[in-house]
């Protein structure tokens, strides 16, 4: 159950928002005065705090100030019947989540209330998918190792070593299963918003009616099916990277959306009204030609300039032949470690061999053709073997 604390100090006001908040199923402590509200908040976890501004003793805008290092993890909506904007700019920049005039309009209310408790749901969410992924980190990092050393494959990294500790956005280009998504996670481990979230977007593979909805969210009762409100990718990924996939994909509607967020950086949510600031690392990718999607219509050419800040090309595994045995090797070796047994042998010849083939389908298809390989094979994959099973 949720638990709210208010901190005011008019007892018919913290009496009147507690029975409002307590039939609303919320469990509702009251403090009269600023210090009495702190030491609460240091003995136990609230997860929003409806402030009072003007209090003897402290002062509410010194109470958040201090909640903002002594109880980090509880949301503040500051309330004030002397408000206005310079105030409500200033709770703002202090940390606070809204703030809203008294004496409150009950649906303004209860609406601000529902809202920081889904951030707080929100940061919970992130919070502990940031803590089960910590022991996948290492695993991650080592997957999305860039195996090889031919020369566009070092002036790929080159870039990524110069870009990723900036805030520049990124597009990346390059066929499919080149390796795209890999360079995208090596810009966000090697950037200043690491510990943050990366949250990937593939547009390709959502509806083009859904992807606003995808990205910026939904409030309830916007559309038929939305019956909750939803937090949107860009949300999602406050304070680290967003990754746009495929972007060549997106409708031109979402597009200029996404350009207006860049522009702004701020989100409104589908059927909402408030503008959501969102501090967000956006990278994108695609397969498609950009510009003459531009020629033809069907891409902003406003939006391609902001996101292609830097361009990073990554080359073909037809490019980068001379990477392919290096390739192999490590693939036979992740191969074994997911199967609990040890690495298969490739002779000179089956190596030769592959390394020839035209890889369509680049580093995924070879990857596939490996395991392949190691399923139907005896303890060293042959030359007969690569010809046989490598589906070409």
């Amino acid at each position: 159950m949720p638990r709210l604390l208010i901190i005011d100090d008019e007892k018919a006001i913290r009496h009147t928002l507690k029975e409002i908040l307590e039939y609303e199923s919320y469990k509702v402590d009251e403090a009269a005065d600023g210090p009495t509200g702190l030491d609460m908040l240091i003995q136990d976890k609230y997860d929003v705090v409806l402030c009072d501004v003007k209090m003897p003793k402290m002062d509410g805008l010194e109470v958040l100030e201090r909640a903002r290092v002594l109880a980090p993890h509880s949301t503040f909506i500051m309330v004030s019947a002397h408000g206005n904007v310079e105030m409500a700019v200033e709770a703002t920049k202090k940390g606070a989540y809204d703030f809203i005039q008294k004496p409150p309009d009950l649906n303004r209310l209860l609406v601000t209330v529902r809202n920081a408790l889904d951030h707080v749901q929100l940061a919970t969410e992130t919070t502990k998918l940031s803590s089960e992924n910590k022991t996948l980190k290492k695993k991650l990092a080592k997957s999305s190792e860039m195996i090889g050393e031919s020369a566009g494959l070092q002036a790929v990294r080159k870039a990524i070593e110069k870009v990723a500790p900036t805030d520049a956005r990124v597009l990346i280009t390059g066929p499919n299963g080149a390796g795209k998504e890999m360079v995208a996670r090596q810009l966000h481990e090697l950037s200043q918003r690491s510990g943050g979230p990366m949250v990937e977007v593939n547009c390709a593979a959502i509806p083009s009616e859904l992807i606003e909805s995808e990205l910026f969210g939904h409030e309830k009762g916007s559309f038929t099916s939305a019956v909750k409100q939803r937090i949107g990718k860009f949300e999602q990924a406050d304070g680290g990277t967003l990754f746009l996939d495929e972007i060549g994909d997106m409708s031109l509607s979402a597009q200029a959306k996404v350009l207006r967020a860049l522009q702004e950086s701020k989100i409104t949510r589908v059927g909402g009204e408030k503008e959501i600031s969102v501090n967000v690392r956006v990278l994108a990718a695609t397969n498609k030609d950009l510009l003459q999607e531009i020629a033809d219509r069907n891409f902003r050419e406003d939006l391609y300039h902001r996101l292609s800040v830097i361009l990073i090309p990554v080359p073909s595994l037809n490019e980068r032949r001379d990477d392919v045995p290096l390739l192999i090797d490590k693939f036979l070796k992740d191969i074994a470690q997911d199967y609990g047994n040890k690495p298969k042998k490739i002779d000179d010849a089956a190596l030769t061999y592959l390394q020839n083939l035209d890889w369509r389908g680049n580093i995924r298809e070879l990857r596939n053709v490996v395991e392949r390989l190691v399923i139907m094979s005896d303890a060293t994959i042959t030359e007969a073997d690569a010809k046989a099973f490598a589906g070409k």
